[in-house]
């Protein structure tokens, strides 16, 4: 069984298209932590459809709760820790690669005016919101991460097997380039 393969990065990054590339390169499922955090988000209430939601005043409230009630968060993360030692998976988390060694663990990287423009790409809004957006989702995850598990989220990244800056590269160089790594690791 190979391990499983863990891609995290800041909103907008391409995590979500580079895990199904991966998954499918490789033979393994995909499996997004932002998933299963709607399916928790679904069990309060609230009804989370497409990649957009989170930057929606629906989604923006999830995160208000989440950061009043970090049980939120702890409940996906031993979904994805269970998930990740069975294996033969491809995870997109944002904090899964802190909680675990036992995955090959992949930071993407990203200026806040590259997630910006990819947001206004995916998301149809303009640029000035989506540069908001962009700003606000990060900073606000990287408090939740920081108050409640007790690591930086986009500075801390030491614990990274392999790193990728996606500025200026289309998404199949950035798939080619993690591919590459990863061939020498699995």
């Amino acid at each position: 069984m190979t391990r499983a393969i863990i891609l995290s990065g800041p909103p907008a990054v391409g995590k979500s298209t580079i895990a199904r590339s991966l998954a499918d390169t490789y033979n393994m499922s995909c499996i997004s932590g932002g998933d299963i955090l709607k399916e928790i988000a679904r069990k309060e209430g609230f009804t989370p459809t497409g990649d957009d939601w989170w930057d929606t005043v629906d989604g923006m409230n999830f995160l208000a709760m989440r950061e009043e009630n970090f049980d939120f968060d702890r409940r996906m993360d031993e979904k994805l820790l269970q998930i990740c030692s069975d294996g033969d998976v491809v995870i997109t988390s944002y904090t899964l690669p802190w909680l675990t060694s036992d995955a090959i663990r992949v930071w993407l990287e990203c200026s806040e005016d590259v997630s910006a423009r990819r947001l206004q790409n995916r998301d149809g809004v303009d640029a000035a919101h989506a540069y908001k957006i962009a700003r606000d989702r990060y900073r606000r995850n990287r408090t939740l991460y920081k108050n409640n598990y007790g690591f930086d989220f986009g500075v801390d990244n030491g614990i990274f097997d392999i790193i990728i800056q996606t500025d200026g590269k289309g998404i199949s160089q950035v798939i080619r380039e993690v591919v590459e790594k990863l061939d020498d690791m699995i």
